[in-house]
């Protein structure tokens, strides 16, 4: 097995000055540095990581940390995007990615803190988990490096990366406003997910722009789910005839609204409009395509490995970004 000696013996330097080299200080000569990693190249050696991180105390490993991921919610491909850019970013700055999940039954008997000990990550990107999540306030607190996606909280060590969740819901309702629709109904994900929060607040702003009273029964929670957007649908048409147009936090639930409408023999859009949130895959491709708003799910991803990695490495890191969303105009709106 190659060793730092090896490299040090052959390019007629100290060890130290090999090491140093190979791990990026700055006051190593860069003809030297090129010197070194070249003979490190030549002759096959590889890093001994364990032995780096008992040394640095850093495993220079990642941890992502899922909540509620299920076989139903692959279906609208968004952990997959996020996830490619989590891998990518973290990748190119060399850092490894280990991917864990939790459940309310094994939090009971293991605290966030010894969970991540246990994986031996330096820090932890976390997607999915719910605002009543109990690992939520240890998170918070925690001494470990975190970044949050969805959920716009900070501190000490931790940051966050969002999508402009409530400019996307106000864009999206004043666009069925504009078109003419007075009567909207909004189907949401539920109370325990920060971007429900945030897009209900778009929408009521939308409607508060336009001089219509917000009205808490034209509001129907569909859990993020295709069924439970068909539910909600179902609901809102039996009870509110006057209705002409969803709003719906997510694709997925749109979807399920659009085959609750066509179930009930109306069409979209001529008598009821329908708009989602996301931009997933599908959407472009059902009959009619779904109007929508586009978050970039990749950056998302990209981004929030960027500030754990600022996070472990700087204390100049910025702690949190919002990503900017955009209407996504098909055929399932019309106007009135």
């Amino acid at each position: 097995m190659i060793t730092i000696k090896d490299i040090a013996k052959a390019a007629g330097v100290s060890v130290t000055t090999v090491s140093r080299a190979l791990n990026g200080y700055s006051d190593v000569n860069e003809d030297t540095r090129l010197k070194i990693r070249n003979i490190a190249d030549q002759l096959g050696y590889s890093p001994n990581m364990a032995a780096r991180s008992l040394i640095s105390k850093k495993t220079k490993t990642l941890g992502l940390l899922l909540s509620n991921v299920t076989r139903d919610s692959s279906k609208d491909n968004i952990a997959y995007e996020v996830l490619c850019g989590i891998n990518d970013r973290s990748g190119e700055l060399d850092y490894d990615l280990v991917l864990f999940s939790t459940t309310p039954q094994k939090q009971r008997v293991k605290s966030y803190k010894t969970l991540c000990q246990e994986r031996g990550v330096d820090g932890v990107i976390i997607m999915g988990i719910r605002l009543d999540d109990p690992y939520l306030t240890e998170i918070v607190s925690s001494d470990i490096p975190c970044v949050l996606i969805d959920i716009t909280l900070q501190g000490p060590n931790v940051g966050y990366v969002t999508s402009d969740n409530t400019n996307g819901a106000l864009t999206a309702v004043t666009h069925l406003l504009e078109s003419g629709h007075r009567h909207i109904a909004m189907i949401n994900g539920h109370t325990q997910a920060d971007v429900s929060l945030l897009r209900l607040e778009g929408y009521r702003q939308a409607l508060e722009n336009y001089g219509i009273p917000f009205d808490e029964s034209l509001v129907v929670d569909g859990l993020f789910s295709e069924h439970g957007g068909k539910e909600a649908a179902f609901k809102i048409l039996s009870s509110r005839p006057d209705v002409t147009a969803f709003f719906c936090a997510s694709d997925l639930m749109a979807l399920g609204a659009l085959q609750s409408v066509k179930e009930s023999g109306k069409l979209v859009p001529e008598d009821i409009s329908i708009i989602g949130f996301d931009n997933i895959d599908l959407t472009a491709y059902c009959t009619p395509a779904l109007t929508t708003i586009h978050q970039h799910k990749y950056e998302l991803g990209y981004h929030a490995a960027q500030i754990l990695i600022d996070l472990l490495e700087t204390q100049q890191a910025i702690h949190h970004i919002m990503l900017a969303t955009e209407l996504i105009q098909r055929d399932s709106v019309c106007k009135r």
